[in-house]
């Protein structure tokens, strides 16, 4: 199962529009995600939340796990499953 965790979404799965949520909601704009992250860049955000490419697995977790770090169980799986 390709899970971000013990919550078990899928990583591949989340759609453009709530991984702009998920961003949101935990309180970052693409630049802090720049800065909070080695190898991901502004750019790679923007492409990913726009649908124009996407992202390793190991960088698809990575920007995952930021994002949990400031939200809840629920709303995760609100802004994943609903979006």
């Amino acid at each position: 199962m390709e899970s971000g965790g013990e919550d078990g979404i899928e990583i591949g799965k989340i759609s453009p529009d709530s991984w702009r949520l998920l961003r949101v909601a935990a309180g970052f704009d693409q630049r802090n995600v720049e800065r909070e992250l080695d190898d991901i860049m502004q750019a790679h955000i923007s492409m990913l939340e726009n649908d124009t490419r996407s992202l390793s697995r190991e960088r698809l977790e990575q920007l995952f796990d930021l994002y949990r770090t400031e939200l809840s169980d629920e709303q995760i799986r609100v802004l994943v499953e609903y979006f």
